[in-house]
C-alpha cells in the first residue's frame, strides 16, 4: 500500500506545483500588462461562470461529493499504509526498538549464504514471515532444507524479536531435477 500512497502524494504534489506555477504566471502577466487578457488560463470567464453559481447548484453539490470521496480515499490509503517495521523486544520502559524488514532479510541472508553448499540465496522478510530461497549445486532440498531451517531458527532465537516470524525455506538444486 505504501507505493500507492507515495504515487498519490507525488501526483498531488506535482499538480499543486503546476497550479502554483500557473497562478504565479497569470499574476505576473496581469501585473505587467493589466489591460491585456489572461496568459494561459481563461480565469475571467471562469470567474464570471462561478459568480453565477449558487451554493445549492447541482454542479457545486457534485463537486463537493467528488472532493469528499477523494479525501476519503486518500484518508483510507494513508491509514492502510501502516509501518512495516519489525518490532524488537523493548530494552526498558518507554523505549521501543524496531528494525526494517530489509535489515532482517540481510541478516538472515548473510547467515544462509555462509552455510556449506549454498551457492546463493534470496531472502524476504516481514514482521510475520521470513522466506528463504536458496540454491545449491551439491545437495538436494531434502538434505539442505532442514539444516537451513535450523540455522535460521537459531538466528531468530538470538535476535530479540518481539514476535517470532514464520520461516519458510525453499532450496533449488539441480540434483532434485534428475
Amino acid at each position: 500500500m505504501r507505493p500507492i500512497v507515495r504515487l498519490l502524494s507525488t501526483l498531488l504534489g506535482l499538480a499543486f506545483a503546476a497550479a502554483g506555477a500557473l497562478l504565479a504566471l497569470e499574476v505576473g502577466w496581469h501585473w505587467w500588462r493589466p489591460g491585456s487578457g489572461p496568459l494561459l488560463v481563461p480565469w475571467p470567464r471562469w470567474q464570471a461562470a462561478l459568480a453565477a453559481l449558487g451554493w445549492d447548484a447541482y454542479t457545486v453539490r457534485v463537486a463537493a461529493v467528488v472532493v469528499a470521496v477523494a479525501g476519503l480515499v486518500l484518508l483510507l490509503c494513508a491509514l492502510a499504509a501502516k509501518s512495516r517495521a519489525v518490532r524488537l523486544t523493548d530494552p526498558a520502559d518507554d523505549v521501543s526498538v524496531s528494525t526494517s524488514p530489509r535489515s532482517l532479510a540481510r541478516l538472515v541472508g548473510l547467515v544462509v549464504r555462509a552455510q556449506d553448499n549454498v551457492a546463493g540465496a534470496s531472502v524476504t522478510a516481514s514482521a510475520r514471515r521470513v522466506r528463504v530461497r536458496a540454491t545449491s549445486r551439491l545437495e538436494t532440498e531434502g538434505e539442505l532444507r532442514p539444516r537451513l531451517l535450523e540455522t535460521v531458527a537459531t538466528l531468530l532465537d538470538d535476535v530479540p524479536l518481539a514476535r517470532r516470524p514464520k520461516v519458510s525455506v525453499v532450496v533449488d538444486s539441480p540434483k532434485d531435477r534428475r
